[in-house]
């Protein structure tokens, strides 16, 4: 037994210098001194030894034990360190190099200028209002004084839910629910996402954003309605900007007028993009037509008012001279990253 507990140890030795890892040592402390190892093998063995030589071989074997034990360990410790060397030679940092810069995302172009046109009209006095989306007929179109035969509230043109119910089609329905609950004075603009049945082209989208605003006190008049549209144009656009009425028809409004402003593309010449007319339809207007106001509970003999509506769109394109709308829906970032 002493000879096999020798060569135990031996055998164990050189092994040991063998191992390149801590798992490799595990694996040869259980092989050697587990209970299932080389040493626990011979001392099942003692019974068969009489009962001097037990001590003396029992010792002998806790020799061994203790011995290897302390080489493991030993060696555990030797290759713990070098792998926690070389793990901070791999992962060395260099403080004094530049760290890698964030790349931060920017406003959308929409909301960029959206935010200049709320300022511009805080500046004159006006509320910024808010509504629904998704919107009763009512609100959309009969306190509009649109008539369910009126051609605007074909289902080619607006998205209906059901009968009653609708995906607005404008943002006017957010200054009737104003007029219903706020008595005059009245000073609101109410900008918005809306939709329509529009083909998809470089002016015209189905999903789009308008700002209508809204004044209705007394005393009111279109010359008040075309001053402050064209404060609204030059704060914009520059006190060079060239902007023109021409009459219209909206059924919410009477007299009605519509006020381009000359096209970016072609400084008036005509092109593709004003389709060769010079100037590019900005926005709708008139004075608040008398029944609007009765339908939401306002003496049209005492009060009178303007409202105005615009698509975002079109005034961001004039902005930053962007010749298609559909840019604005790509979520390309080489476009964005321009703004």
């Amino acid at each position: 037994m002493k000879e096999q507990l020798a060569q135990i140890k031996k055998r164990a030795m050189d092994e040991l210098g063998a191992c390149q890892t801590v798992k490799e040592l595990e694996d040869l402390r259980v092989k050697v001194l587990g209970k299932k190892g080389e040493l626990t093998g011979i001392l099942k063995q003692m019974g068969k030894l009489s009962a001097e030589e037990r001590p003396v071989i029992g010792q002998l074997a806790n020799e061994v034990r203790q011995e290897l034990e302390g080489k493991i360990e030993e060696f555990k410790a030797a290759l713990k360190e070098k792998q926690l060397a070389e793990q901070l030679a791999s992962e060395r940092l260099d403080v004094t190099m530049p760290g890698r810069p964030f790349e931060l995302g920017s406003m959308h172009p929409l909301s960029l200028v959206l935010e200049e046109i709320e300022e511009i009209f805080l500046g004159m006095g006006f509320n910024i209002a808010e509504g629904p989306e998704v919107e009763y007929d009512y609100y959309n179109f009969e306190a509009l004084n649109l008539p369910k035969d009126h051609p605007a509230r074909d289902t080619q043109d607006t998205f209906y839910i059901t009968d009653n119910i609708l995906l607005r089609t404008q943002t006017s329905p957010v200054q009737v629910r104003v007029m219903e609950k706020q008595k005059p004075p009245i000073r609101v603009i109410s900008p918005g996402r809306v939709y329509r049945s529009d083909a998809v082209d470089a002016t015209h989208s189905p999903v789009f954003h308008q700002i209508e605003g809204l004044i209705v006190d007394k005393g009111v008049t279109m010359a008040d309605l075309k001053g402050t549209l064209e404060i609204f144009a030059k704060r914009l656009y520059g006190e060079d900007a060239k902007t023109r009425f021409r009459p219209h028809h909206f059924p919410f409004t009477e007299p009605s007028a519509e006020m381009d402003t000359q096209c970016f593309a072609c400084g008036g010449e005509g092109c593709r993009l004003c389709k060769g007319e010079g100037w590019i339809e900005l926005l709708g207007c008139g004075m608040v037509h008398p029944k609007v106001l009765k339908n939401c509970g306002i003496d049209p003999e005492v009060y009178s008012g303007f409202a105005f509506g615009m698509g975002l769109e079109r005034v961001v394109m004039r902005r930053f001279g962007i010749d298609d709308l559909r840019l604005f829906f790509e979520n390309d970032l080489r476009f964005l990253k321009q703004f």
